[in-house]
């Protein structure tokens, strides 16, 4: 098996973080909430061996990445720019760039501001069903009124980390627990009072844990966030709005590249995306394949390691050049 390396490339006037796997056509990896370039560690497997350079960075804010202070800095433009000057900086032409959870606005974004780094795209839980027509903060305090729903919970800066950073393991294991396939029917869309706070009602993983995760998995996320905080991941939530002015120019376009979407059965994230995920053919024109996986919840590419992988390769294969 290929040996995993760790490296730095400035990109965008931050210092990020990647590891990187294998020789080949390049594929990027791009991790979502609360994660790191950890949760692909099946995958940089997968592909290096079927022939390909697997890179998955620590996005901004996370890991070993810089984390800047300002909220403005999180938007989808710098991500996506972050992204584009990695594949550069890696010495590529273009990549197949594959996101889960956040990862996956990153990179259908990347798709479409930098379409020359981006030969494919894999968005994985999240459907890229066209910019929004009004306001993402409005529409969602439309939607939900005077009830809890953790993505307004998120945006008073200061609140959420003091939460999920009072004890790290157990917001990392009941975040997990909460989205996997594993958490009981309703879980999540259980209705909470406006005071309510992100992880109430929320359950711990079982014991014995679930066959996707382990106890050294546990303890290598807890160790990055406890070095790292909050406050990076949770500034992605507070740019809706920002992103939302910074790409007017984006209202009618269109992801022309091959695209790929993945996502499980029980995703709590995909059962909110309906709408996105019907017009997602209209928006994606050359989408291959939409892959919903049984019994699997939010964390895919973990939880159903083995197809996610295949699914991969595969098609890594029908959209990188041949050698």
């Amino acid at each position: 098996m290929p040996a995993r390396k760790h490296g730095h490339i400035e990109t965008n006037g931050v210092k990020m973080h990647y590891v990187e796997q294998g020789e080949g056509p390049l594929v990027v990896l791009l991790h979502g909430f609360p994660e790191c370039w950890y949760s692909w560690r099946h995958q940089l497997d997968a592909l290096a061996n079927a022939g390909f350079r697997a890179v998955a960075p620590d996005q901004r804010g996370y890991g070993g990445t810089d984390k800047p202070i300002e909220i403005e800095a999180y938007d989808q433009v710098c991500l996506a720019g972050d992204v584009a000057g990695l594949i550069e900086a890696l010495g590529a032409e273009n990549a197949m760039v594959v996101g889960h959870d956040w990862g996956a606005p990153v990179a259908w974004h990347t798709a479409l501001l930098h379409p020359e780094r981006a030969r494919s795209v894999v968005g994985m839980c999240i459907p890229y069903g066209g910019r929004p027509r009004t306001s993402p903060l409005a529409k969602m305090k439309q939607i939900f009124g005077d009830m809890f729903f953790y993505m307004l919970y998120f945006q008073e800066p200061g609140i959420a980390e003091a939460e999920l950073e009072a004890d790290v393991r157990r917001t990392i294991r009941r975040i997990q627990m909460t989205w996997s396939g594993n958490a009981p029917e309703g879980l999540f869309s259980t209705p909470k009072p406006p005071s309510a706070k992100f992880l109430d009602g929320s359950k711990d993983l079982p014991n014995p844990l679930p066959a996707w995760v382990t106890e050294a998995d546990i303890d290598f996320y807890v160790a990055e966030f406890e070095k790292s905080g909050f406050r990076g991941p949770l500034n992605w939530y507070r740019n809706f709005d920002r992103t939302f002015a910074r790409t007017e120019a984006l209202a009618d376009a269109k992801v022309t590249q091959p695209g790929l979407f993945i996502a499980g059965e029980k995703d709590p994230a995909l059962i909110m995306s309906q709408k996105p995920l019907s017009r997602m053919p209209d928006y994606v024109p050359e989408l291959e394949d939409t892959v919903i996986i049984d019994a699997v919840g939010h964390w895919v590419q973990q939880e159903a390691a083995s197809e996610v992988s295949q699914r991969l390769v595969e098609f890594a294969r029908k959209t990188s050049p041949k050698p």
